[in-house]
């Protein structure tokens, strides 16, 4: 696997790791029928704009990493009782 690859894939940079597989598999499942797949690509979108929003705020704050590691990731999830997306 390339580097920018390796990146994408590990858990600790990429939040939205669990629904980027899941609306791949459905676009797989489904003969890469796009309306058949809209939820997963909602879900995928509501993720990434909740992890945005807390990189940018840690960096506001001066936080570092900007991205919380997965399991600094972990604990703010059960902190706000589950995943908001």
């Amino acid at each position: 696997m390339s580097r920018n690859v390796q990146r994408l894939r590990d858990h600790d940079t990429n939040p939205c790791l669990v629904e980027t597989d899941a609306s791949r598999q459905c676009m797989d499942d489904n003969n890469y029928r796009k309306d058949m797949c809209a939820s997963y690509f909602l879900k995928y979108k509501n993720c990434r704009k909740f992890w945005h929003a807390i990189m940018i705020q840690r960096r506001r704050d001066g936080v570092k990493p900007n991205m919380p590691t997965a399991d600094e990731r972990e604990n703010i999830l059960k902190s706000i009782g589950g995943t908001p997306y």
